[in-house]
């Protein structure tokens, strides 16, 4: 699938809606689009809401993706998702990756 089909799918929602976020994850290190498309999905607030497990959310492991990317470019998309985010959100996604600040989260998938 293309990084569009699989935007529109986590748009859509239903039970694949994690599977194409994932997929856009494994691609973001190689594929400038496929970061950009993580950050575009990182404000819907149908991703805000959509629990992964306790408060994660798939807007969470969107941007957690982008800073395990490791590439300059997913990183600076990841800061910018981090950003949208209010600060509740920024705060617990934060204590989440054990940082005190975005720059400093760097998680392993």
């Amino acid at each position: 699938m293309t990084n569009d089909e699989l935007a529109q799918m986590a748009q859509r929602g239903g039970p694949y809606r994690g599977k194409a976020v994932f997929e856009l994850v494994d691609r973001a290190g190689a594929d400038d689009d496929a970061a950009t498309t993580l950050g575009d999905l990182s404000r819907l607030p149908a991703l805000r809401h959509d629990r992964v497990f306790h408060l994660v959310s798939l807007a969470w492991a969107a941007i957690i993706g982008l800073l395990a990317a490791e590439t300059p470019y997913a990183r600076s998309v990841a800061y910018a998702a981090f950003a949208a985010l209010d600060a509740v959100d920024q705060r617990d996604f934060l204590s989440y990756v054990k940082a005190e600040r975005i720059e400093e989260a760097h998680p392993r998938l």
